[in-house]
């Protein structure tokens, strides 16, 4: 009798010893993989709010007219001073048009409080979704994006309105994990697998026995609209676990490498080779790298001021494409 009940208190000492361990586990897994999503993923989330604008993207290091910016300084042929153009677009590509507008606007044209663009700036920051539906409803005259979204093309049809999409630039559409993750590189099925939920654990695609926390953007950005244009026909299933395992999300090479810095303790992060391939400046120049997306000036068909069209047709002159490529970005051949 006294054997047995000395036993019951061991084995709840042992059972809460392997409870805490369990526990500890659990907190260890969270605190690694989800420093993708918290602090880099969570950071690239499309902005339309006041608030979240200034967190998606650092609007101030980018600003033009401004000596320590890092944006792209040239000074344009084309100059604007009259009936200018309020341009808008993705964050990924804010580097790019706020360089446009160093080019060729005034200093003067840009008002910028410290933390937005105020609403008489000819330059503006409203993301992909904010870009697309200010040119639909008339408040923008050029949006700088990547091909929109099935809801933002039936929006403008909703309102009666044609877009025209003028390339301007290419890019490539990346996957990337922790930069801890031993998986250096999948194929697009594996990928089209991963976002279908047909795999579920990182040793199904050659990695370790943990499960794949797959991330996703905002409906309307123009990196999910991307995603969905790789799935094409494939239905995206949300992954309710993303606070376990490893992570994988997907953003624009330059977001990852330039802007935000993949090897930056807020970054952490490796790209993903597809099918063999490394997304670098030469594989999207050369096509070898499957995902390849362009970049697009937005604008609607029939614009009356003829500003908008002298600065596209700029944008793709030797001085525009020298933008689109100091910006870490591939231009027109």
């Amino acid at each position: 009798m006294a054997k047995t009940t000395a036993k019951a208190p061991l084995d709840r000492r042992k059972l809460t010893g392997q409870l805490l361990s369990l526990g500890t586990l659990v907190l260890l897994f969270v605190m690694l993989n989800l420093t993708v999503f918290f602090v880099f993923t969570r950071r690239c989330l499309p902005a339309t709010s006041e608030g979240m604008q200034a967190k998606s993207v650092e609007l101030g290091a980018y600003l033009p007219f401004e000596e320590d910016s890092r944006i792209v300084k040239l000074d344009g042929s084309l100059k604007l001073t009259e009936d200018l153009p309020v341009i808008d677009g993705a964050a990924a590509l804010y580097p790019i048009f706020s360089g446009f507008v160093n080019a060729v606007y005034p200093d003067d044209s840009v008002h910028f409080d410290g933390e937005n663009f105020t609403p008489d700036s000819a330059l503006q920051y409203t993301n992909t979704r904010g870009a697309y539906k200010g040119i639909v409803d008339g408040t923008v005259d050029i949006a700088i994006c990547v091909a929109p979204s099935e809801e933002q093309l039936a929006y403008a049809k909703e309102k009666g309105v044609e877009l025209e999409f003028t390339p301007i630039g290419r890019e490539a559409f990346v996957f990337f994990v922790n930069k801890d993750n031993p998986v250096d590189g999948l194929t697009t099925e594996q990928l089209r697998g991963i976002y279908a939920g047909e795999y579920r654990n990182w040793s199904e695609v050659g990695g370790d026995n943990t499960h794949i926390a797959v991330l996703q953007r905002n409906a309307g950005s123009g990196s999910q609209s991307a995603l969905l244009n790789f799935m094409g026909d494939t239905p995206v299933k949300t992954d309710y676990l993303t606070f376990m395992g490893r992570s994988i999300g997907f953003s624009f090479r330059f977001y990852v490498e330039g802007m935000v810095g993949k090897d930056s303790p807020e970054g952490g992060v490796k790209l993903l080779a597809l099918d063999g391939v490394y997304p670098d400046t030469e594989n999207i120049k050369n096509g070898s790298y499957p995902i390849i997306n362009e970049l697009y000036a937005v604008t609607r068909k029939g614009e009356e001021n003829p500003n908008v069209q002298a600065f596209v047709d700029w944008m793709l002159t030797e001085e525009g494409q020298a933008i689109v490529e100091g910006s870490g970005y591939v231009g027109m051949e």
